[in-house]
């Protein structure tokens, strides 16, 4: 009976990584380097100081048409070096501007206030934002620009981490593959996620929906503002596959900092529309009857494991193909036993307790 019943869960969970593939694989129309729009990139930083000159460096050698862009770099009230990092970076750099969150601005918190100012002060028409852990590939923000089609509102991106070892690695295609499923639902109409630091959108969108000063506090503020602003059923927002706009961060050091980052994502998460919900609890069940095996274990049961790692490497293969870095492929069991544990236990670390804890401060 549950030999059945797994193989019930499986045929959803097939049907919906074919979801993932087909949605990823859209294409999606460019328009010339001439006509690209005016563009602003925002890095919000705190306590940033061993990794925002990494970010800086990458961020200077972007390729964009001749005063089109513009970088602004928010320092949200840091306590470390952060802020003097960027102010001996950018003294040389005309087109850098730093500017810092107040204390007594009670409006908005967290990330969202430290964006809201970077867009308060951004001339660019189109809005690219990354993290002060991140590295952008030179073309990244001329190739997010490029589908800015007249219809579209709301360009996000992929991004992997800097895969040096298992752990690492595991994290680094943990993120291929929540992309994937995010890039599936948003190109088919049906968005569920996507990603700060690799996202973009039009300033005049953004002002439609009110800001983020009109939108519900969220430590996943990302989604919360992709969410608004598709749910004017005015315009498009997509999520193509490619490797020209490859974002790569760096992933967590230890463990308890991995279980934080996924606490927050999962509280975040919270407030995905129900199609969400029924993805997440999919695979929460797909995991959990992986996890049964040494109680339920014969031939069957192991066909249909196989089967269900299969359906993994197959939607993983492809993707980092396509974005040059299949060699992470390597980490690929790694990621199916950290991507196992966590999907099971991760229910039973938000549901109880919704606190979370980001760059010092508990929301």
């Amino acid at each position: 009976m549950l030999e059945i019943i797994f193989t019930i869960i499986l045929v959803g969970y097939f049907i919906q990584t074919v979801i993932f593939i087909v949605g990823t694989n859209k294409k999606f129309d460019k328009i010339p380097n001439e006509k690209l729009p005016s563009a602003t990139v925002i890095v919000a930083a705190r306590n940033e100081e061993e990794n925002i000159l990494r970010t800086l460096k990458s961020l200077a050698k972007l390729e964009y048409p001749e005063n089109k862009l513009e970088i602004i770099l928010v320092d949200d009230q840091s306590t470390d070096a952060t802020g003097r990092i960027m102010d001996d970076f950018i003294k040389d750099k005309p087109h850098f501007k730093k500017i810092t969150t107040h204390k007594d601005d009670l409006k908005l918190i967290g990330k969202m206030r430290a964006l809201a100012y970077g867009v308060k002060e951004a001339k660019g028409e189109i809005i690219l934002t990354t993290d002060a852990d991140c590295e952008v590939k030179p073309t990244w923000a001329q190739t997010i620009c490029s589908y800015y089609q007249d219809d579209i509102a709301l360009v996000t991106g992929f991004t992997t981490q800097v895969a040096d070892n298992w752990f690492g690695g595991m994290q680094a295609l943990d993120f291929i593959y929540l992309l994937t499923a995010g890039a599936g639902t948003v190109n088919i109409g049906k968005p569920i996620s996507c990603i700060g630091n690799n996202m973009s959108y039009r300033k005049s969108a953004y002002d439609e929906v009110g800001g983020y000063e009109a939108l519900p506090f969220s430590v996943t503020e990302d989604f919360t503002l992709m969410n608004a602003i598709y749910n004017l059923k005015k315009y498009k927002v997509i999520f193509p596959l490619d490797r020209d706009a490859l974002v790569t961060s760096l992933p967590c050091k230890n463990l308890k900092s991995l279980i934080r980052q996924k606490k927050r994502w999962g509280v975040g998460g919270l407030g995905v529309p129900f199609r969400g919900f029924v993805i997440m609890f999919w695979g929460f069940l797909a995991n959990l009857l992986v996890l049964l095996t040494p109680v339920f274990f014969s031939m069957n049961w192991l066909y249909l494991i196989t089967f269900k790692i299969a359906m993994d490497f197959f939607l993983l293969y492809p993707v980092h193909k396509k974005l040059g870095i299949e060699k992470n492929l390597k980490y690929f069991f790694h990621h199916q036993i950290y991507y196992l544990i966590y999907v099971v236990i991760l229910p039973f670390i938000v549901l109880p307790n919704k606190k979370v804890v980001w760059k010092g401060r508990t929301y």
